[in-house]
């Protein structure tokens, strides 16, 4: 049996990706950076190969034996990130994957991107045909990584993208800007808390990845990934504070003030060499629909989310608590 390649596996998705395939007895081979968790890694069973996955002969000399390939590897947005990296990473390295997958000849080539290339969603829940509208330098090269991979569903090389949405679980700490403040009792809705926002949990996202890259009706498609249902972020938020036994606050700070202070922060921390405490993009969060359709997914692929928003939540809850995060 010929080797499965993942790029991204110290990352969140990444490691339970190759988790899954371990378990369903793939062998594993992982192109990474130095690091710690390298060593967790290879004790798991994946091959390990330190690669430049930007350097396209670093790529091409990896792909002995490689087979299928789950691209997830991704320059991920910090504020004021170099536009550069985010170009030599999500695109040029996704390119170099590409055509060192196409002349090794391997089976099925998995594409990672994000919901994000859509931006805002005004008329939700969006399929994988609604308008792209990237809103920031990490989405537009997301984007740009996307299309690329597009180039090659005309070629011999079978190719299939994935949109994960509000990838959460146990091992991730992006959501801890919810249920910190709202554990703590300090949590203010910004806004109407109506707007939109769609959850996926990270083994419902692996499933999809994993459907995506041995599914024949895969091939030559983009697909969104997510949870089985979208909510608002009242609902998620009242949701978290149940679980942890917490009651939220009924008072609203209005959005817009709040919206100007952060374009105000942002330029001053730009001017100082600073990251900003609080810039736009984290308080859109608040006003931004994201809501998707994942029924393109269902009835090509036969997915079927099987963590529910409510038992993600509480999977979550008790690793921050267990990791001593609230």
């Amino acid at each position: 049996m010929g080797k499965t390649l993942v790029t991204g596996a110290t990352g969140f998705t990444g490691w339970n990706l190759c988790k899954r395939l371990i378990h369903d007895g793939e062998r594993v081979t992982a192109f990474v950076r130095p690091g710690p968790r390298v060593t967790a890694l290879q004790r798991m069973g994946v091959e390990c190969k330190f690669t430049d996955i930007t350097d396209p002969v670093s790529v091409s000399e990896g792909f002995d034996g490689i087979e299928r390939v789950y691209h997830i590897a991704a320059a991920y947005r910090t504020e004021h990130s170099d536009k550069e990296e985010f170009n030599r990473v999500n695109v040029e390295a996704t390119r170099n994957l590409l055509e060192a997958a196409r002349k090794a000849e391997v089976k099925r080539f998995v594409h990672c991107s994000t919901v994000g290339v859509q931006g805002e969603i005004e008329n939700a829940p969006a399929d994988e045909n609604y308008r792209f509208k990237p809103g920031d330098h990490y989405q537009k090269s997301k984007l740009a990584g996307e299309l690329t991979a597009t180039e090659y569903f005309d070629t011999e090389l079978p190719v299939s993208i994935v949109r994960p949405v509000g990838i959460y679980g146990a091992g991730d700490t992006r959501f801890l800007k919810l249920f910190k403040p709202i554990n703590k009792g300090t949590f203010v809705m910004v806004g109407s808390g109506e707007v939109l926002y769609h959850m996926t949990y990270i083994d419902d996202l692996v499933e999809g990845i994993v459907l995506c890259g041995h599914k024949p009706e895969a091939v030559g498609e983009v697909f969104t990934i997510g949870g089985e249902r979208y909510s608002t972020l009242r609902e998620l938020c009242m949701s978290i504070g149940e679980i942890l036994g917490k009651s939220l606050s009924k008072f609203n700070i209005p959005y817009y003030p709040v919206y100007l202070a952060s374009i105000l922060c942002d330029k001053v921390c730009r001017l100082v060499g600073l990251n900003p405490p609080l810039y736009p993009r984290r308080v859109e969060f608040f006003a931004l629909d994201r809501a998707f359709s994942i029924q393109k997914a269902e009835k090509l692929l036969d997915y079927k989310p099987k963590v529910g928003l409510r038992e993600g939540l509480r999977r979550t809850a008790e690793w921050y608590k267990q990791e001593g995060l609230i």
